[in-house]
């Protein structure tokens, strides 16, 4: 990043999701990492240079927030957005520290503008009150399926079968319940309406929302969500204002999306299923798209995407190959392109883009780095590429769902990719055979264990692992017949990570 001029002090114009224009300035530069954080300016227009001068940085002090900088340090793998506008230089004040001890994206700096401007002039002071005063120890609440005892300040309420509280099997659901958790910001929900859409209108405070197995019609207009996550059959969404992330799970062009300016505003992510051939209507100003592929993706899902700025494809299974990638060069807006674990790319795989500013590969062949340095070598393209791995490996781990651990950790990664295949080739003779699905216990808790002491020895599973190990692990369950009850219940009583 330094390389490209940008210097302590420097200040840039943020194009905000909301729709507004925020600033931030940056504190330090290395090859590796850029720290910065945003001023507190919320405007309708773009700032000047010398409407910013004095202007303090931003201080979060919205819902549990204790009033500390926005101060975040960026990697080298992130793009800057092409929302952002350097406009010249101020001086940094000095009791700002250089670095930051959190880590993020450039996006995340407009992200903490927005909510903290949502706190401060959209969310009702009773809320806001009431957020404040949160109950603590435990509260006994009942949503007309009986009574359970919550933390006072559950933030995250699972209310689906998985979850802690007993809902009513049909009918009426008793959402004054809600009432009691005043600092539930995020709601997990499945099955029909059952009056969700009014109670999340009733309490603005609850900003995200997971729904699974979605009705045909669903309306948040009326809600304060800011992020909403949509699978099952669904056949019209009609979105708030403020909604600023979409994730939908194999909704595709018979779908129909009302959004504020066919979701200019939106960071849209879709899960492409095998049938995805395109995005649902009213989403055709979209400028930021993540989809989530399986073996294969195609780029015709955002070719109808003309003010597409930024793309992001993430493969979930191998081979990692992109079709029809010609109709990228026809996104005359297109900067931003990263491509991860797409082990199946080849180094001309991407078109030439007129406006490409950033193109980054986590995740390929070593055998196409060369080729794909050469090719961006004398460009303006700010080319990054990491977690190569080699052809011969690649031949033996493609298919092993740990083979990325070893771009944190070699040795520890590899002896994670050792024990699952270790598990997968003892989970496939079992299955040969006449054996019962019991008999796969002992093998799965082997699987863990050996996690549990890489874990021990070198610190290797966080979130992002934690939740690629269950899936991995759930997948020889299934292989193996196990119910999926019992292997959950089994990975949480065996796991110490």
């Amino acid at each position: 990043m330094a390389s490209r001029g940008i210097q302590r002090g420097d200040v840039a114009v943020m194009g905000l999701p909301d729709g507004g224009f925020g600033a931030c300035q940056v504190t330090a530069v290395d090859k590796d990492l850029v720290s910065a954080y945003p001023l507190r300016w919320h405007s309708s227009t773009p700032p000047t240079l010398d409407d910013l001068r004095g202007v303090e940085p931003l201080i979060l002090d919205h819902h549990a927030h204790g009033g500390r900088i926005a101060h975040l340090n960026i990697g080298s793998w992130h793009a800057i957005p092409p929302g952002f506008r350097w406009i010249g230089a101020l001086p940094v004040p000095p009791d700002v520290s250089d670095r930051s001890d959190v880590y993020s994206g450039w996006q995340a700096l407009g992200a903490d503008v927005v909510h903290q401007h949502r706190w401060d002039h959209q969310l009702p002071p009773p809320a806001k009150a009431a957020y404040r005063a949160g109950a603590r120890g435990h509260v006994n609440i009942d949503f007309g399926g009986g009574r359970v005892w919550l933390a006072g300040v559950t933030g995250q309420l699972d209310l689906t079968d998985n979850g802690p509280v007993e809902m009513p099997a049909s009918g009426a659901v008793d959402w004054a319940a809600l009432d009691e958790l005043p600092r539930c910001t995020a709601l997990t929900w499945g099955g029909p309406d059952r009056g969700l859409c009014s109670a999340l209108a009733d309490h603005p405070m609850i900003s995200s929302l997971a729904w699974r197995d979605a009705p045909h019609v669903v309306d948040v207009s009326e809600t304060g969500l800011t992020h909403l996550s949509l699978a099952g059959d669904v056949r019209e969404v009609r979105l708030p204002r403020g909604l600023l992330h979409l994730d939908l799970d194999a909704l595709g062009p018979d779908t129909t999306v009302t959004a504020v300016d066919d979701g200019h505003w939106l960071s849209l992510t879709v899960t492409d299923a095998k049938t995805l051939v395109g995005l649902p209507a009213g989403l055709g100003r979209v400028r930021d798209v993540t989809v989530i592929a399986g073996g294969v993706a195609s780029a015709a899902v955002v070719a109808h995407l003309a003010e597409l700025e930024m793309l992001r494809i993430r493969w979930r299974r191998p081979p990692g190959q992109l079709t029809d990638a010609s109709v990228l060069a026809r996104l005359n807006r297109l900067a931003v392109v990263e491509l991860i674990d797409g082990y199946g790319l080849d180094a001309d795989t991407l078109p030439d883009l007129p406006s490409l500013t950033h193109a980054a590969f986590s995740g390929v062949r070593r055998s196409i780095v060369a080729a794909v340095k050469s090719r961006f070598r004398k460009t303006p393209v700010r080319l990054i590429v990491d977690g190569a791995k080699g052809d011969t490996w690649l031949a033996v781990n493609l298919n092993n769902p740990f083979r990325d651990w070893v771009d944190d950790h070699a040795r520890g990664g590899a002896a994670a990719c050792k024990a699952y295949a270790v598990a997968s080739r003892a989970v496939d003779k079992l299955t040969q055979g006449d054996r019962m699905p019991g008999e796969a216990e002992p093998v799965l808790q082997t699987l863990i264990k050996a996690l549990n002491d890489l874990d021990h020895k070198h610190s290797l599973v966080d979130t992002l692992r934690r939740e690629q190990a269950y899936d991995a692990f759930r997948e020889l369950a299934d292989r193996a017949g196990v119910a999926a009850d019992t292997a959950d219940e089994w990975f949480d009583d065996w796991r110490d990570f």
